[in-house]
């Protein structure tokens, strides 16, 4: 039997309208959107403890996501226990993008907790759990990252509103076949074992064909350029795209959505300059390009940690921190660590990774400067502007 898919919502412009930024780049792929493992939770959770309170499954389950999109879920699983457990389940639609998860079966089983308890959340079967220090999420919790943790707890208490809970609950998260799926993700070496990881940040799994998206950022560079943008910033992701925002002010047309392809930005602008290129990334993506990466996806380059320790050592690192460092479960714990110890591995990163900048754009009239984020958005890490002329 096929199970029924959730629509992505796609961004039109208005007639007549030429638009840059983030929201041409998406809708120039021609690919079809997709939707987190946090996106499918959050359905399974509101439409699990709606027929908790109400014993009366929607179908499909209407959520809202973090950029206020109203995507509706199609159920592909119902059961209420009878233990006072209700478990829904959704099917993972990752739209066009070649994604591992994509076709999972994402489980909610909800169960109500005395008043008080707050929203309680535990790894099912095929979810994951933390074991070592470096990531989002204290060691021994569900591998359920911060935002679809947020997602799911204004739900319940949207529902428990609306048909008179307390919103005090325990949420197992499980994905059938988790454990079997996480064998192909780089969980096992972080330290998650299991099952998956439930992520994402905007609830939408962009794909990413390579030529498309190359394409999708030289249209960004021409669009900007045209409506007379000096500046321009290429992000990794929605939440350096706001930390961009905030820290210059740039308009969506100047805002490049690079993803991965940190390389593509910088030769097309070596081609077509712009006065000003700002880089806003994650720490660990942006010490992939301060090592000499220009594409930084997990299955193409890796956060090289000896990189780093030796960075830390330039930045006053003794023997035993730069092996702490070596020896760093992730680039968020090697960071850290770093901070702990008053040197400055951010901003050491941020300034070699603009260098490795300048150094693809080849003399070009570009003066570049860098901005390293942790996972909240947190600056971490800053390099100062620097043009051709500075070298």
């Amino acid at each position: 039997m096929t199970l029924p898919r959730a629509e992505p919502p796609v961004a039109e412009p208005l007639a007549g309208q030429v638009t840059g930024g983030r929201t041409a780049q998406l809708a120039h792929t021609g690919m079809r959107h997709g939707w987190t493992t946090g996106a499918c939770a959050t359905a399974a959770t509101t439409a699990a403890y709606t027929a908790l309170l109400t014993g009366e499954f929607p179908d499909p389950v209407t959520i809202t996501l973090p950029k206020g999109q109203t995507p509706a879920f199609a159920l592909a699983a119902e059961r209420a226990h009878g233990d006072g457990r209700v478990m829904a389940a959704i099917v993972k639609d990752a739209g066009d993008d070649p994604d591992v998860t994509h076709g999972a079966l994402i489980r909610s089983t909800v169960r109500v907790l005395p008043p008080g308890s707050g929203v309680v959340f535990r790894a099912g079967p095929g979810v994951g759990t933390v074991t070592r220090p470096g990531l989002p999420l204290p060691v021994g919790e569900p591998a359920i990252n911060p935002v679809p943790r947020q997602m799911m707890r204004d739900h319940v208490a949207e529902t428990a509103a609306r048909h008179g809970g307390t919103g005090d609950v325990e949420i197992e998260v499980s994905v059938d076949h988790g454990e079997e799926i996480a064998r192909s993700t780089w969980n096992p070496r972080l330290g998650i074992l299991g099952g998956i990881s439930i992520l994402g940040t905007t609830g939408i799994v962009v794909p990413y064909s390579c030529s498309a998206w190359i394409d999708s950022i030289r249209r960004g560079v021409d669009v900007a350029r045209a409506a007379g943008r000096t500046h321009v910033a290429g992000c990794t992701g929605s939440t350096s795209e706001k930390v961009a925002v905030a820290v210059h002010g740039l308009p969506e047309d100047a805002l490049l959505d690079m993803g991965d392809f940190a390389g593509a930005v910088l030769k097309y602008v070596r081609r077509h300059p712009v006065d000003r290129l700002t880089v806003a990334g994650g720490f660990a993506k942006l010490s992939k390009l301060a090592a000499g990466h220009l594409d930084l996806h997990s299955a193409r380059s890796q956060v090289d940690k000896g990189f780093l320790a030796e960075l830390a050592r330039r930045g006053g690192a003794g023997e035993e921190l730069a092996a702490a460092v070596a020896g760093a479960n992730t680039g968020l714990d090697a960071l850290q660590r770093c901070a702990a110890e008053g040197v400055p591995l951010g901003d050491l990163v941020a300034a070699t990774a603009r260098d490795e900048a300048l150094a693809v754009l080849r003399g070009a009239p570009v003066t570049v400067d860098v901005i390293c984020i942790d996972r909240a958005g947190t600056i971490v890490g800053r390099a100062e502007p620097r043009g051709p002329r500075d070298l």
